[in-house]
């Protein structure tokens, strides 16, 4: 089988972790790659036997025996967060998840003190906020543009005077620009980078190449193409490329360009996690997640009815897809709308990469605009594959494995094809 690419068409929180579970769960997998974001991601998976977890930094496949996480260079690395995240997978069961990681040394790394510099931006901000998780990925992406040969990398955990040089520079500069951080002294910050190094397997670009070649991997991304860090409506954005251009290029390296199916999350209720455009949004939906609640950095977890042009918009910016994977349709209810047009248009067009300007223009755009209705389909799957243009390969009841079916032979569990 081909490897497999799972991308949000959305805002994010449209079930990326849980479509990665099932995956994992129905085939052999041998590694889910992380190929973008952060210690920010959210991915809930809850097991039948109700065991939970949100995972952030390790592949949402780690509940099931053998399936190792790699985190790719395009990740931004929290050591601090992955430990919290390795104890809370231990009380759910599964003891081994940091023998099972792999971690590229030419990742970045987010520091205390691109968490602090993140949140005092954000705080200065006022009523302007972005809608930031505060938690220093994109601050540490931004150090990383502006300061590349100065950057702590994972690879300088194994180098404690070259980290301590890294991390001294950086607290200094921002220091400098934003006066006193909330953050521990570097002398504190050094047993634990160099505690991570020791523990976890840091390895080179050839490791992911060999990875590939062994059995099935699951791409995992974060967060939403429509907060792609240049096609999601700015300001309102992530540092991070959310389309599938990273795991294409991964598998370019490789030597397998091409070699993946590329399968894209949507949810029948479109939401987002704090500011910005959501045209459809309605306050009067009856719905809540419990998974995502209000939070000092993101602000409220918003519902609107399904936004059709954002989605083909966004399908359009990753590319396109394979098949759709369509999650809580456990939601869809008679006072859930379907919106194919807004009062202003019916098409958004991505434009080229790197114009924050016109992307700045669209959210004015679509903060002017209002949505145009239509009735609920007696049919999502078939509307939504209809109007966007692509087939729903698998749909979602609940957060569950067992609550996922798959349509068609696109992601048909290996053992189910030919059967009956």
């Amino acid at each position: 089988m081909k490897h497999v690419a799972v991308v949000d068409l959305g805002y994010g929180d449209a079930g990326k972790g849980t479509v990665v579970d099932w995956l994992c769960a129905t085939r052999p997998v041998h590694t889910v790659v992380r190929f973008n974001g952060g210690a920010q991601a959210a991915h809930n998976v809850v097991l039948r036997d109700g065991r939970h977890h949100t995972f952030a930094q390790f592949g949402a496949g780690t509940f099931h025996s053998g399936v190792g996480t790699h985190l790719s260079r395009h990740v931004v690395v929290d050591p601090l967060a992955l430990a919290a995240e390795a104890d809370h997978l231990a009380t759910v069961g599964v003891h081994d998840a940091l023998d099972r990681l792999t971690v590229d040394g030419e990742a970045l790394l987010a520091t205390p003190y691109h968490r602090a510099a993140n949140r005092a931006r954000e705080i200065a901000r006022g009523a302007d906020r972005h809608g930031s998780c505060g938690l220093g990925v994109g601050e540490a992406v931004a150090y990383g543009l502006a300061h590349p040969d100065d950057a702590p990398r994972v690879a300088d955990c194994h180098d404690p005077a070259l980290l301590r040089r890294r991390l001294t520079v950086l607290r200094d500069r921002l220091t400098a620009e934003l006066g006193p951080l909330d953050a521990p002294p570097v002398e504190d910050c050094l047993p634990a980078y160099t505690g991570f190094a020791g523990r976890v397997a840091i390895v080179d670009r050839s490791w992911l190449a060999g990875a590939l070649r062994s059995g099935t991997c699951v791409f995992e991304g974060a967060q939403g193409v429509l907060l792609d860090e240049w096609h999601g409506f700015h300001p309102y954005t992530t540092w991070s490329t959310t389309t599938f251009a990273n795991a294409d290029s991964l598998l370019a390296e490789a030597g397998l360009p091409g070699d993946v199916t590329r399968v894209g999350v949507l949810r029948v209720v479109t939401t987002r996690h704090g500011a910005g455009p959501l045209v459809t949004e309605d306050p009067a939906l009856p719905f809540t997640d419990r998974h995502n609640a209000t939070n000092p950095w993101q602000g409220r977890f918003r519902f609107g009815h399904f936004d059709a042009v954002a989605h083909r918009y966004a399908l359009a910016a990753a590319g396109g897809v394979d098949g759709l994977a369509l999650t809580h349709l456990d939601l869809a209810d008679p006072d859930l709308r379907f919106c194919r047009r807004y009062d202003t248009t019916d098409h958004l067009t991505p434009g080229p990469p790197g114009d924050l300007g016109r992307q700045a223009a669209l959210t004015a755009r679509l903060l002017r605009s209002r949505p145009v209705y239509d009735d609920p389909p007696t049919d999502w799957a078939e509307a939504v594959g209809a109007e966007l243009g692509a087939p729903v390969v698998l749909t979602s009841h609940g957060p569950t494995a067992d609550d996922k079916t798959a349509h068609g032979p696109l992601l048909t569990p290996p053992a189910l094809i030919g059967a009956g």
